[in-house]
């Protein structure tokens, strides 16, 4: 593994741990994930099935030493580890289109509901959800404005990325 790809893949994953970490909560102390757009910006700079394996094992670990969710450590590497291989199968998919900003936010968009719907199915079924809430209501309160947030984010940040790679003359793989 090259070890820029994985240094670069270690500030991915640390500024995502920091970002979730300051974001306010939107809905009973639960609050967007802040990790999985950086996790999905990795997987775009550096798609291949190794970078995706680590990248999905280090957010959800740093996820789940983060979160607020009582009980949603082993849902949040869950959800990380399937959300990034589901992400990196669509990419394959689109992948001449994928420098589009478009289609980084439809499956950003597409993958943060995907995320949001494994995170709370497995927190269901392995500890409950927190005060009796139900399925649904955590799902309309914390996983849809959590989607709207993150399809601005990556709005925001995949452009800037791209632009410092290209600026520092580092090899972009996804192109």
């Amino acid at each position: 593994m090259n070890t820029k790809v994985l240094v670069t893949l270690s500030l991915f994953a640390a500024i995502g741990a920091v970002l979730h970490m300051v974001m306010p909560p939107f809905y009973d102390g639960m609050k967007p994930d802040m990790m999985l757009i950086m996790m999905f910006v990795g997987i775009i700079m550096f798609p291949t099935l190794k970078n995706v394996t680590l990248l999905s094992i280090v957010t959800g670990i740093l996820s789940a030493l983060t979160t607020n969710f009582p009980g949603g450590q082993i849902p949040n590497m869950i959800d990380k580890f399937i959300t990034a291989f589901i992400f990196y199968g669509l990419l394959l998919i689109v992948k001449k289109h994928v420098q589009k900003i478009a289609v980084a936010t439809t499956l950003t968009i597409i993958c943060t509901i995907v995320s949001g719907t494994i995170f709370l199915t497995s927190a269901l079924f392995l500890v409950g959800l927190p005060g009796g809430a139900a399925f649904t209501a955590l799902f309309i309160t914390v996983v849809l404005p959590a989607t709207i947030f993150n399809g601005i984010a990556i709005v925001l940040i995949l452009p800037i990325v791209t632009a410092i790679f290209k600026r520092s003359n580092f090899i972009l793989n996804a192109s």
